[in-house]
Order: C-alpha cells, then structure tokens, then sequence
C-alpha cells in the first residue's frame, strides 16, 4: 500500500527531532511541556503538532524511561508508558478512552475517568453520536430527509456548537485531575475542520 501524503509529510518534519540527541530532546520534550501546563489545547495548534512529532521520536528511544530530564512540576508518569501524563480528548473517549500523546495507548478508560467528569461527558457524547450518526446514515436513512446534504450541513453546525461547547465547558473539568488537556478539534466524517470551530 503506497504512504499517503500526510505520512509522508509527518515522517519529514519529524526529522528535525531525529536529529536530536537524547538529552537535547529530553530536555526540548519537558520544557514544552512546562509551557502546555495549566491549558487546555487545540490538538491542531501547531506546538502541539511540534510536541507529538518530538514525542514520537521520544517513545521510539524510550527517552523518558532513561530519566534524561525531569518531569514538569503537576505533571504524573502515565500509565501506559511512563512519560508524562498529556491526555487527548476525543468524540471517541466512550471507545478509547484518553488517548496518551506519547504512546497513542488508551491513557484512561472512560470507566475510570474521575466520577465527576463522567455523568457531563456522557451526556455530551450521547448528543453528539446523534449529530455524528448523520455523516454515516445508510441509503434507507438518507432517502428519509428531503434533501441529505442539507442535513450533513446542519450536523456539522452542530457539531461545531458542540465541539467548542466541550473545549468551552467541559475540558476545563479535566485541568482539576490533569496538569494539561488537548482536544480534537475537528470532525473529518462532518467535514468539520478546526477553523470551523470559535470559542468564546
């Protein structure tokens, strides 16, 4: 199978941080992070894509298993693979939970996310499988509304109002159990893309 163009790209910019010697990037990897700390962060934002490229390179030379640099203050060993803990958010977390940033293992399942997180989350992921769903109607569904492009482009409003609902309302939540929170703005079943969403 040929490599898409975004791999491609991907593998190219990460260079630069293949480049890197193991205590260089350990350290470039932990005073990022000290600059993410606090905030909550658009998974587009382009430090963030810098951070997952580095993180990449980082997991491959397990450079947080050496102990090169020392974890930013506020920031726990994850779970999955002992870096330091930077969760992402996801319409998906029902499934797959928080997503770690350095290993893209299941950070935390939804089941054993903090109890007062969990009864918001799920009435926001309920009514956004509703909006979802619409990007995926079989013929039948689709044949049921008068005009289906019209309805996808009455669910990707929606899904903008509720993305920037849950970047607005519900990860600040997150920042009470971790140092930091990203979330994926955007929705490519929609055709929702980060530029779409405003936040106030």
């Amino acid at each position: 199978m040929a490599e898409s163009l975004p791999d491609r790209l991907w593998k190219e910019y990460s260079l630069a941080f293949e480049d890197f010697d193991d205590m260089t990037l350990a350290r470039w990897l932990a005073q990022t992070l000290s600059q993410l700390q606090g905030r909550i962060w658009r998974f587009s934002h382009p430090l963030i894509g810098s951070y997952r490229l580095a993180a990449e390179v980082a997991h491959r030379r397990q450079i947080w298993l050496k102990r090169l640099a020392n974890f930013p203050g506020g920031f726990a060993a994850a779970p999955c693979c002992r870096a330091p803990t930077l969760p992402l958010f996801s319409r998906d977390i029902l499934q797959s939970g928080l997503i770690c940033q350095h290993c893209q293992e299941t950070l935390v399942p939804f089941e054993e996310l903090p109890a007062d997180l969990q009864p918001p989350l799920q009435r926001w992921l309920d009514d956004y499988a509703v909006v979802h769903a619409v990007a995926h109607w079989d013929d039948q569904q689709r044949k049921g509304v008068a005009d289906y492009d019209q309805a996808c482009d009455e669910a990707a409003a929606k899904a903008e109002t509720l993305l920037a609902f849950a970047a607005n309302q519900l990860m600040p939540r997150f920042l009470d159990h971790y140092a930091a929170i990203l979330w994926e703005d955007q929705d490519e079943c929609l055709e929702v893309l980060p530029e779409d969403i405003v936040l106030s």
